[in-house]
């Protein structure tokens, strides 16, 4: 027999049953595991970095003594000697000027390349896309040797371009692919209200749609600068005179020419990585925008 049921009076409020909340998995709802795993994420991330910036602040003697121990007392000399290097400014300076040639060069050419390829319609279209996508999966690592003889033959060692030039068109796939979703998601209402009032496709491009795409251009922008400042392999084959060497060659090679002075190795690591820290940092907000905006597209 099927179960009685009630009809409410006509006029009377019919009593909601609350909803049953489902029981919270041990990954959902921020849970205690998914706190201990980031904790030990953080710590495992910071630690290395702490340390180095710590030992900066001691002598070798401490560090001999006790080489897990806070500075007692703090010394400041490593990094006054370190700021004061010649070789360390002109290193930043170097690094710096790589890596703003690698990002104008990869956000210039990867949103004229993305820009097609999102709001165009023709043959072919998708495996060009695809092109890209696979240059995912070669990284310069792969092509460093032929990459060092063609650099070498064209007479761009020691040089920007022959660092920059390489790690722009290594970088360009993943711009092509974060920046098509993103271009391809802007209302084609701008597009056809822009052809009315007599722009044409270049005048949409560089009015309406490049202001638009600010902040997919920032993310692309910041991955490139970064991994630009911490390239290390390509500079090295090309990169062989000591005046046009960039950051992480000179903490090599500050590493190895004062090998027994590690506080001032630490120094020296630590503010190698300040920069380009911090600007991640200062820009990781617009980072999440960008690839939010990438996503949603």
């Amino acid at each position: 027999m099927s179960a009685p049921t009630t009809t409410p009076a006509p006029g009377r409020p019919v009593p909601l049953q609350p909803e049953r909340r489902g029981r919270r998995t041990a990954f959902g709802g921020g849970g205690p595991l998914v706190y201990a795993i980031a904790a030990v994420v953080v710590v495992v991330t910071v630690a290395p970095v702490a340390y180095a910036f710590l030992g900066g602040f001691r002598s070798n003697a401490q560090l001999a003594a006790n080489p897990t121990g806070l500075p007692d007392p703090w010394v400041v000399d490593n990094y006054v000697d370190v700021l004061t290097s010649p070789s360390f400014w002109r290193y930043t300076l170097n690094s710096t000027l790589v890596a703003l040639v690698t990002t104008v060069i990869v956000c210039v050419l990867g949103v004229m390349a993305a820009y097609p390829l999102a709001r165009y319609q023709f043959k072919g279209r998708e495996a060009l896309a695809l092109v890209f996508t696979l240059g995912l999966l070669f990284p310069l690592t792969v092509a460093i040797i032929p990459l060092f003889l063609l650099v070498r033959d064209v007479g761009l060692t020691n040089s920007v371009w022959g660092v920059a030039l390489p790690q722009a068109a290594f970088a360009l796939p993943l711009t092509v692919v974060i920046l098509r979703p993103f271009l391809a998601a802007l209302p084609k209402e701008l597009e056809e209200a822009a052809m009315i009032d007599g722009a044409s496709r270049f005048g949409f491009f560089w009015r309406v749609l490049l202001p638009l795409s600010g902040p997919g251009l920032v993310t692309v922008g910041v991955l490139a600068f970064v991994a630009s400042w911490n390239a290390y392999l390509l500079p090295l084959l090309v990169l062989s005179d000591p005046a046009s060497q960039t950051l992480p060659l000179g903490v090599a090679s500050f590493s190895s020419q004062y090998a027994q002075d590690t506080a001032g190795v630490l120094a020296f690591t630590s503010l190698a990585m300040i920069p380009a820290l911090i600007f991640f940092l200062a820009m990781q907000r617009r980072i999440v925008n960008g690839l939010q905006g990438a996503v949603k597209g």
